[in-house]
């Protein structure tokens, strides 16, 4: 009993501790953090902003949360996308979103990962929390 009571006080310090140092977002979190900025439509995961004004930046952050969302809850193979259908799902330019991911990559919010069909880019869980942290200052109401 006295070894099981000293496993016990050692554990679950330890436990508590990682879990106050660790970020994983879940398919809940992801969709309260970002409900008011995308949607899943059966067209796939698009950014919908109503009359917010967005930077090429954050819509193409916001694409790649989108495309989380639908992977985390089975409707998507995958949480990455290409350029192409990136331009497709925004209306962005290509040579607009090649250049905002090599910014956002260089910054360790999206990540390149290859696949059969070339290059594909996911945003890092780094990037979901500038990304929400950013939306939050951004658009907070005025007092």
């Amino acid at each position: 009993m006295r070894s099981l009571h000293e496993f016990v006080s050692k554990v679950i310090p330890n436990m508590d501790l990682a879990r106050a140092i660790s970020v994983n977002h879940s398919l809940n979190d992801l969709t309260q953090m970002f409900k008011e900025y995308v949607r899943v439509t059966p067209e796939g995961p698009r950014v919908w902003t109503q009359d917010k004004k967005l930077s090429d930046r954050d819509v193409i952050l916001l694409q790649l949360v989108a495309s989380r969302i639908t992977n985390l809850s089975g409707k998507s193979p995958s949480d990455s996308m290409g350029v192409s259908e990136i331009e497709a799902a925004t209306g962005l330019y290509p040579k607009t979103i090649s250049s905002r991911l090599s910014e956002l990559t260089k910054s360790a919010n999206v990540e390149r990962v290859e696949s059969d069909q070339g290059g594909k880019y996911r945003i890092t869980t780094v990037g979901t929390s500038r990304l929400a942290e950013q939306l939050t200052k951004k658009f907070r109401a005025a007092p």
